[in-house]
């Protein structure tokens, strides 16, 4: 056993079999993190000191990150006592769990996404944060969807399911589900969640396809929470290819509050077209006080922390759930 050190003066103790991120969060110590897969930079910490070993490649890492001491806090088991440069996220996340649920609802909503609503037996107090996500399991496989609403309630979960061609479960969700299916889920899982600070001006959400799932979960906390919001502004960019991929119409009564639409491919479109990220540095937001939560693929993401920083945002002010392609576990 291990003694794993945050340089906030906080501690907790590893195995040997177990990653830095598990050993965290099994001893109630919330770092940042999403995939669990070592495929997205969530989990990313630098080592001060001490021995870890590779559960697999780190392959989203660059040679300079490793060479700096950098490595996926998902992906590496300690070999020594262990001193991280982060501190925790001072916050509780909700425990999550493994609980059967049976398929309440489907609904399609465009060509391609449907709306899958989950219900959970009536004992399950399932509690989470706006912007977390479940994975689905199914013959021992996993899909990670993101839940899009803030609160559980009626014991049920709403997912956007978007079809991927040769997605692990695109067939089951878009051929073979019923009503009353019976599933499991895991969650909730992920540290993707509004993070409140006084200082910042701006709150610039992104979202790509069905990456509005957590954002809508998070602009109904806001909606739910206006004291959080005094001299702020929210700005909403949500980009598609066509106009059928925004299948969902904010509607909401902030004091200050822009929604933008960005399509790529709409040949009659009169709104903004292109990249959200780059519409994004068009506009007038003080990126020196900004937040951005951005929720998509991966290039999208990595393409707007690069360009945002910079415009001046600060690079701990850039929260994101990426949606990578590919595994068993990875958003749909």
């Amino acid at each position: 056993m291990y003694t794993i050190h945050l340089k906030n003066n906080k501690s907790y103790t590893c195995d040997e079999g177990t990653s830095l991120l598990r050993g965290a969060l099994n001893n109630d110590i919330s770092l940042e993190y999403s995939c669990l897969e070592a495929r997205c930079r969530s989990c990313k910490v630098k080592i001060l000191k001490g021995e870890v070993e590779n559960l697999q490649d780190e392959e989203v890492l660059t040679a300079e990150e490793k060479a700096l001491g950098y490595v996926l806090s998902c992906n590496v088991v300690p070999r020594s006592d262990i001193v991280l440069d982060v501190e925790d996220l001072d916050i509780k996340l909700p425990k999550s769990q493994v609980t059967p649920c049976k398929i309440s609802l489907i609904t399609p909503i465009s060509t391609h996404v449907l709306k899958i609503v989950l219900r959970l037996p009536p004992k399950v107090d399932f509690q989470f944060l706006a912007g977390q996500y479940i994975d689905i399991i199914r013959n021992n496989n996993k899909r990670s969807y993101s839940i899009s609403h803030y609160k559980y309630e009626n014991n049920e979960l709403t997912l956007f399911i978007r079809n991927y061609e040769g997605g692990l479960f695109s067939n089951y969700w878009f051929n073979e589900a019923k009503v009353n299916d019976l599933l499991r889920l895991e969650g909730p899982l992920g540290t993707f969640f509004y993070r409140h600070n006084e200082a910042c001006t701006d709150i610039v959400l992104l979202a790509t396809g069905t990456g509005i799932a957590p954002i809508k979960a998070i602009l109904e906390q806001l909606q739910d929470n206006p004291q959080q919001l005094t001299s702020k502004k929210i700005w909403l960019l949500w980009g598609g290819r066509k106009k059928e991929d925004l299948f969902w119409e904010p509607t909401y009564d902030f004091h200050s509050f822009s929604y933008i639409p960005v399509l790529t491919r709409e040949e009659e479109w009169q709104g903004a077209r292109g990249y959200i990220q780059e519409i994004a540095t068009k506009l007038p937001i003080n990126w020196n006080t900004a937040q951005v939560y951005a929720c998509g693929s991966e290039q999208m993401i990595q393409n707007a922390q690069t360009l945002l920083i910079q415009q001046g945002l600060k690079e701990e002010h850039f929260f994101a759930d990426i949606f990578v392609a590919g595994g068993n576990s990875n958003k749909n």
